[in-house]
């Protein structure tokens, strides 16, 4: 470039800079005239000063001059590619000092066109995330280029299986600044079992929006960037063996050792209520007793409802007396029933009581047994001192006894049963009971001893 001359007075050149444009990153040359027009031989050393210093260099910096010659030196410009070299118009001035006259010094300018050049920098932490259903990420943009930018950022996917939020969706940046996004990646379903699976996708930031222009020739092309995440499914492989081993177990108690235990039940209970062997002294004093039937066996002395009445004298399990039995013998008398009804918390025992009035006898003849809960345990139910029978309660719901013969209780003794709760039953409510719930009722001739 040459460019045209500017009259002087004594000892000061003739100066004049043409305007350049560069792109940072790459080089551009202008060229400055310096003409002596004094009538001395004149030095002159030039040096660029101001914001373009730094990168611009005068070839050569010392130049003399015979009064009325000149001379032509280069100013070369490399700005980096840097965001501090900001796009647009920079002020370039060369300072030009005479050896001979530094009172003449001068400091042409000119203007220096940066042009523009978009670059984005972008990280995406972790690459790799796991989780049930979502995941989170952080991506990072910093802006390299030399303008201000706003950068939107685009999701990419094989399928249609995740869905993609940014927030903020979209970025504001100046040369030099860096910001952060939030990424949430969601699966559409969970996975319930088996090995995780693997979701592969890309995000891709541009640049968005009214600052969005056609992009120079020296723009860098940035790959999307590449991320997964491993959708794990809700139960693990070891807790479905764990599961598969307790339904094994639960199996085998219900098909093997359940049936046993209620089968050795109801063998202790059967031989519990089984009347024991009596005496040719205790044949002599106890009165008749009634024939048991098939299922549960009968207290000694009682028969089951539909069975023949057995004649005879004499009860077993420890004798009662019969009409002739106990400390009086009533006179007439008349049909009496008592109830006990008794609550029992479970791995307790408890018992309940009947107590036959004063100057009375109380003839049994009937007693029935509810088990309405179907609670598990064992019943144990006494005259006076004389136990009468122990049942199993998980081997009936109700049970009745009757004898033909009157078993007799003398003033002032007890009905009683003791339960055992081993294990509340379920009512029709459908809902475990909280302890167990038994009823006794029995009946027969209360009569008066002092008449």
């Amino acid at each position: 470039m040459t460019p045209s001359a500017a009259s002087s007075g004594p000892g000061t050149p003739g100066l004049d800079i043409p305007v350049v444009t560069v792109a940072p990153g790459g080089t551009a040359t202008t060229s400055l005239t310096v003409r002596n027009d004094s009538d001395i031989v004149e030095a002159y050393s030039l040096e660029v000063v101001g914001d373009c210093a730094p990168w611009s260099t005068v070839e050569p910096a010392r130049v003399s001059l015979y009064p009325g010659t000149s001379e032509t030196v280069t100013i070369r410009l490399e700005p980096p590619r840097s965001p501090e070299i900001r796009a647009g118009e920079t002020p370039l001035a060369v300072r030009v000092l005479p050896t001979e006259h530094p009172d003449g010094v001068r400091v042409p300018e000119t203007t220096v066109h940066i042009e523009e050049f978009h670059e984005l920098r972008t990280e995406l932490l972790p690459r790799r995330r796991r989780g049930w259903l979502r995941g989170r990420y952080r991506l990072a943009v910093r802006n390299e280029g030399n303008t201000p930018v706003r950068v939107g950022f685009t999701p990419g996917q094989a399928g249609e299986e995740l869905a993609f939020a940014f927030s903020p969706a979209e970025q504001r940046l100046e040369p030099g600044e860096s910001a952060e996004t939030g990424l949430r990646v969601r699966t559409g379903k969970p996975v319930w079992f088996g090995a995780p699976v693997v979701w592969p996708f890309t995000v891709d930031a541009a640049e968005t929006g009214e600052l969005e222009e056609a992009r120079p020739d020296d723009s860098v092309h940035r790959p999307a960037l590449e991320a997964e995440f491993v959708q794990i499914p809700l139960f693990p492989k070891w807790l479905i063996a764990l599961l598969a081993a307790l339904l094994a177990l639960l199996l085998a108690w219900f098909a093997l050792v359940r049936p046993a235990v209620r089968s050795a039940a109801k063998e202790a209970a059967h031989e519990a209520v089984q009347p024991r062997p009596t005496t040719a002294g205790e044949q002599g004093d106890a009165g008749g007793t009634g024939g048991a039937g098939g299922g549960a066996s009968a207290p000694p002395g009682a028969r089951k409802p539909g069975q023949g009445q057995s004649q005879g004298t004499g009860t077993g399990d420890g004798g009662t007396g019969g009409t002739g039995a106990g400390p009086g013998t009533a006179s007439g008398g008349q049909q009496s029933s008592a109830t006990i009804d008794l609550t029992t918390s479970g791995g307790e025992t408890k018992s309940g009581t009947y107590k036959v009035p004063e100057q009375s006898v109380f003839g049994v003849t009937d007693i029935v047994v509810a088990n309405f809960q179907g609670d598990e345990g064992v019943m144990t139910i006494t005259f006076g001192d004389r136990k009468i029978t122990t049942i199993a309660l998980e081997t009936f719901r109700n049970q009745d006894y009757h004898w033909v013969t009157p078993i007799k209780i003398a003033a002032n003794d007890t009905v009683t049963i003791e339960v055992t709760c081993a294990k509340p039953g379920t009512p029709a409510t459908g809902r475990r009971a909280q302890g167990c719930h038994e009823v006794l009722n029995v009946s027969g001739l209360l009569g008066r001893t002092d008449q």
